[in-house]
């Protein structure tokens, strides 16, 4: 690797102090939190300034906020993004936690479809593949996507006459019994399923956002009910909003 630019590095951290706070600095506030010179400050902030990577407020003179081109980068990096690939790598690193299979899956319609999965190296693990599709209603990933939908878009999806169709005996078959779950699901913040889809695999999920915080899709870890305890679904869930924070966070989500 080669020697890190001094000037490249202060005008970076300059830049990230705006990610703090409101968003807007003046130059004495820059120089106190970073401990630099005055003139170094005022040359960066003004080079900054010219290269459109910070504008002036128009009615605070002396204070500065971020200017249009770290957000046409930004733009420019989030385009580039792939979910699935980040997806992929996110989950390799659950699963090498936690040792149990992971999956990143999306929501299409009422139904759930599988982009990224990573196996158990237990002899003894679920089965299944990325490109899966299943009924949502029965998942762990598909309840919290279904959670997070606003709820006139829920009811457009699954309406309170709809037919949800079965996997196990343990399946959620009734539409008020779903959204009771739902409701759930919202104030914990993560999904568990118990042999819903399968009767002898329980799982947690947690949610994954986008750059505008919207979720685009859910991270679940599945474990055999070999190895299902309350305590290890705990700690599962705990992990499994971590990944999902991780996967968020290089969408690039910030979050509140």
């Amino acid at each position: 690797m080669g020697r890190l630019v001094p000037a490249v590095t202060r005008a970076l951290d300059i830049l990230e102090l705006f990610l703090d706070g409101d968003g807007t600095l003046s130059a004495p506030e820059i120089v106190r939190k970073l401990q630099l010179p005055r003139t170094t400050v005022h040359e960066l902030v003004t080079t900054l300034v010219a290269r459109s990577y910070l504008v002036p407020l128009p009615d605070t003179p002396g204070r500065y906020r971020l200017g249009v081109r770290p957000y046409q980068l930004g733009s420019r990096y989030a385009e580039q993004l792939d979910l699935a690939a980040e997806g992929r790598q996110v989950a390799r690193l659950v699963a090498e936690t936690c040792d149990e299979t992971v999956h990143v899956a999306i929501l299409e319609d009422t139904d759930v479809i599988y982009i990224a999965k990573v196996d158990s190296t237990h002899a003894v693990r679920m089965v299944s593949a990325a490109g899966r599709r299943l009924p949502a209603h029965c998942t762990s990933v598909g309840k919290m996507l279904l959670a997070s939908l606003p709820e006139a878009e829920l009811a457009a999806r699954i309406p309170d006459d709809a037919r949800l169709s079965a996997m196990t005996p343990n399946s959620i078959t009734d539409p008020a019994a779903l959204r009771t779950a739902l409701v759930e699901i919202r104030a914990r913040g993560t999904a568990v399923e118990s042999r819903e889809s399968n009767p002898d695999v329980s799982c947690v999920a947690a949610p994954v956002r986008d750059r505008s915080g919207r979720v685009v899709a859910a991270l679940s870890i599945s474990v055999p009910m070999s190895r299902w305890s309350d305590e290890r679904r705990a700690e599962l869930a705990r992990l499994a909003a971590k990944g999902a924070a991780d996967l968020s966070e290089r969408l690039g989500y910030r979050g509140v």
